[in-house]
């Protein structure tokens, strides 16, 4: 659903700025109903795109990396649960907004910069310790090597 959501994006973008390539990032901003917040860099939106038409799709957070909820050692399944948390309270504050947003490579999520009352939510979680910078390609950061190392 999430290239679909793009397509869609896109489409509505088309429809009032000319033509939009495939993989030109949609500006933004692109007001949006939280569904569900899947874990402290994914959330499930909702997007009204034109005017009867909206669009379900997960994104993730642009530029970083936070804990899985399904990690191999109990620190990081903890700080894991403490970044969900954290981004749900921060989202639950309402006025979600997204910026720049491109296709994603997994799961048929996009990726995009989330705002919450014009706060960059990534930078949000980053400055809490709950998610580290991450661009997206490459091996993701060793979460329970770098908890390890910090006791």
């Amino acid at each position: 659903m999430g290239r679909l959501g793009v397509g869609l994006l896109a489409a509505a973008t088309l429809a009032m700025a000319g033509p939009v390539a495939a993989d030109t990032p949609l500006p933004g901003p692109i007001p949006v109903e939280v569904l569900d917040v899947v874990d402290g860099d994914t959330i499930a939106v909702e997007a009204r795109i034109w005017i009867d038409q909206r669009v379900v799709t997960r994104v993730r957070l642009a530029g970083i990396d936070a804990p899985e909820m399904r990690a191999d050692c109990s620190d990081e399944r903890a700080l894991a649960e403490a970044a969900r948390d954290h981004l749900a309270a921060l989202v639950a504050q309402g006025a979600v907004s997204l910026s720049e947003v491109r296709y994603g490579t997994y799961a048929g999520r996009v990726v995009a910069r989330v705002w919450v009352h014009g706060r960059d939510a990534a930078a949000d979680l980053r400055a809490a310790g709950l998610a580290v910078d991450y661009g997206g390609r490459g091996p993701r950061p060793d979460w329970c090597a770098r908890l390890a190392e910090e006791r």
